[in-house]
């Protein structure tokens, strides 16, 4: 009898563990499909657990994510509806998860409908533009916006690395440059090197171990420093300039609409952050460099 109770115990103990990986697994894969899938950071958790635990209520599903179930059903409608889930005819309802090929089939088939509908939509507006209105090439003034939304942002750092064919310095987080390697920047690096351009990628680190993790990113050259915030700046002299706040910094991965970034192509403000990355540059220590060891312990 006490080597079966021990038996027991073990077992409990065992699943607890199962339970805690599988919970740091979700916490690795929720940036990747928040931006893949379009999903915000509840709709991960349930999608996640759903594929682990197979069909379940959506009572039980709160009950075991600890969410209000009043909560739980609404994202689970809205998942139903984004055909991320399906819920049998039966009583209790069952709540079951798409296959995950079937899910990035689907995020794909929007993505290019959605691209498909601009490209239609934009040749006709455009042309009507043209024929209607004289462009008007006044005096150019500093202009500035304001945009908001991760994937907007991604959108415009994608275009001006596109674009680029000098040097483009990238400052900020590793969380930030996470979610970046999900995006098409990587790409865009590529296409400005192949026309001479280079981006330089500024970042912190504190656990030396990370340093593969941000190779892959695929900047032209990357240094290690210490950064005076958690904001996030990208800029090329005499070009253009996209700065972020580090005050959503902590929030980027539960929402993405809560990041804001502030665009310019203010020729003083650009020469003047283009100055002090220059700066931080030459601080920074490269990432391949025997130095970073040491930089870590100095870090610690």
């Amino acid at each position: 009898m006490p080597s079966r109770k021990f038996t027991t115990n073990q077992e409990v103990k065992g699943e607890k563990k199962n339970i805690m990986a599988f919970q740091d697994y979700i916490d690795s894969l929720k940036g990747d499909l928040e931006e893949i899938l379009d999903l915000d950071e509840l709709e991960v958790r349930i999608y996640l657990n759903l594929l682990r635990t197979g069909p379940i209520t959506a009572s039980a599903l709160a009950k075991e994510l600890n969410v209000d179930r009043a909560r739980m059903y609404r994202t689970v409608d809205k998942l139903v509806s984004k055909n991320i889930l399906s819920t049998t005819l039966s009583i209790p309802k069952l709540c079951i998860p798409a296959e995950p090929k079937d899910a990035l089939k689907l995020a794909l088939r929007k993505k290019e409908d959605e691209v498909k509908k601009i490209k239609k939509s934009g040749i006709g507006i455009i042309e009507k533009i043209n024929n209607e209105i004289e462009t008007n090439n006044g005096i150019s003034v500093p202009t500035f916006r304001v945009v908001q939304g991760r994937a907007n942002i991604y959108s415009d750092i994608a275009q001006m690395i596109e674009n680029s064919s000098g040097v483009v310095y990238l400052i900020t987080t590793l969380e930030d440059i996470f979610k970046m390697y999900h995006s098409v920047i990587p790409e865009k690096i590529k296409v400005s090197e192949k026309k001479g351009g280079s981006v330089r990628l500024l970042v912190e680190i504190d656990d030396f171990e990370l340093n593969e993790f941000v190779k892959r990113f695929k900047s032209t050259e990357t240094r290690i420093c210490n950064l005076p915030s958690k904001g996030r700046i990208v800029v090329q002299q005499d070009n253009q300039l996209i700065m972020s706040d580090s005050a959503n910094a902590n929030k980027l991965s539960q929402n993405s609409e809560l990041d804001f970034s502030l665009c310019t192509n203010s020729t003083e403000m650009i020469n003047n952050l283009n100055k002090f990355c220059e700066m931080l540059w030459e601080s920074g220590k490269p990432l391949d460099s025997a130095n970073m060891k040491k930089y870590s312990k100095k870090k610690n």
